[in-house]
């Protein structure tokens, strides 16, 4: 007689299911970006956002949140890059700076990381400043973002300060250093006044070691 085989199981493909999860999320991303910065955010419902990016309403729910979510997870990309928030201390540009053994160059890697992030965080910017009053998370999110980046240029400052003498103390540097690259600053140089990227960089590193380096 012969032996009955129990029946062959099929492996199942997890890989082409996460491919297909990471298009659509970038997909949203893309449309919510274009979207709030087109029409802002209160204009934008989360079903033109499903339609732009080609996708269900509940798949938008799933794979990103509700809409102050969809508009932190673009806040955060903006800000590292990447698909995802990165700690500040993950970042490869902060490896970079922390590495360096002069002030000259930890303000260069710093001034051209900080362009990069500007130009993905400025058209966003208006999104946020629109939405705000409105949208107490937004708000929220924004003061967050705020005082990570005072407690980041206290840490960037302090950095130099272990290579260079600073001509101010660690407190007012760290407020120049937050106030000088703030996304408004981007925003009017490079958006209304019309200074290249490049232009806006190296005023960055300019001023820093004019305003913040000793001699």
């Amino acid at each position: 007689m012969t032996a009955v085989q129990p029946p062959v199981k099929r492996r199942y493909d997890t890989s082409s299911r996460r491919e297909a999860a990471a298009r659509n999320r970038t997909a949203i991303l893309d449309a919510a970006r274009e979207l709030f910065t087109s029409r802002g955010y209160t204009a934008t419902p989360m079903a033109a956002i499903a339609e732009q990016a080609g996708v269900a309403l509940d798949t938008v729910y799933a794979s990103v949140g509700r809409k102050p979510q969809l508009a932190r997870l673009l806040i955060e990309t903006a800000i590292s890059g990447t698909g995802g928030a990165v700690p500040a201390e993950e970042r490869d540009y902060v490896r970079a700076i922390q590495a360096a053994t002069d002030a000259e160059t930890k303000i260069a890697i710093y001034a051209a990381a900080i362009r990069a992030i500007a130009a993905r965080l400025a058209p966003l910017l208006a999104m946020l400043q629109q939405a705000a009053p409105a949208e107490p998370q937004l708000a929220a999110l924004w003061h967050e973002i705020a005082e990570r980046r005072a407690a980041n240029m206290r840490r960037f400052v302090a950095d130099l300060a272990a290579v260079a003498t600073l001509r101010v103390d660690l407190d007012e540097a760290a407020d120049i250093v937050w106030a000088t690259n703030a996304p408004e600053v981007y925003q009017l140089l490079v958006g209304q006044r019309g200074w290249s990227p490049s232009r806006y960089e190296h005023f960055l590193a300019d001023a820093w070691h004019r305003l913040l380096l000793a001699g």
